[in-house]
């Protein structure tokens, strides 16, 4: 149905949560307080991911670059590392830069992180052993969690959400929203 809403509807919805990690623009990232007031994407994923990660980072990046100016000014997204020993705070930036410049990455211990995502009702993150060449592939939820303006999320787009979807719901979740 045209103009209706395609994330995964939650049950309740969650409220932002409070919790400060440093970020690639150099600060303490106040996910609260720097968030409030935006439509914000907040993702866990790790720069080495080969198809979760940059998929759903790419598709979210190509929808935001369509919207006005303003409503470009509405919209953040959040990634935060659950790969902390691979993603230096560097790194994740110029891995988020490759999709858009705006986007701000967080890192931390990844006991931490998974305390913040177990306050969103988030499975943890675990990091395998490496294999014989010292590789590994970190498990880790797949959905973004999409908080609203008012500071509550009351959808999940998980792995699998099409670009269109995303074009489909960001203007929609805005319009919800208008200052």
């Amino acid at each position: 149905m045209q103009g209706a809403l395609r994330g995964v509807e939650l049950p309740d919805p969650l409220p932002r949560p409070a919790f400060t990690l440093p970020a690639t623009d150099g600060t303490q990232f106040d996910f609260a307080t720097r968030t409030a007031g935006t439509l914000t994407f907040l993702f866990f994923g790790y720069t080495n991911c080969p198809d979760i990660c940059p998929v759903h980072v790419a598709n979210i990046a190509t929808v935001l670059r369509t919207l006005s100016f303003e409503d470009r000014q509405r919209a953040q997204l959040v990634f935060v590392s659950v790969d902390p020993a691979r993603d230096s705070l560097p790194h994740l930036a110029r891995w988020l830069a490759q999709f858009d410049d705006r986007f701000i990455g967080l890192v931390g211990p990844l006991e931490r992180v998974n305390e913040i995502q177990a306050s969103i009702n988030l499975p943890p993150a675990f990091i395998p052993e490496p294999d014989a060449d010292g590789n590994y592939s970190p498990g880790h939820a797949a959905q973004v969690i999409v908080f609203e303006p008012d500071d509550r999320a009351r959808r999940i787009y998980p792995f699998g959400t099409r670009q269109v979807d995303w074009a489909n719901d960001i203007p929609l979740l805005l319009a919800r929203h208008r200052p």
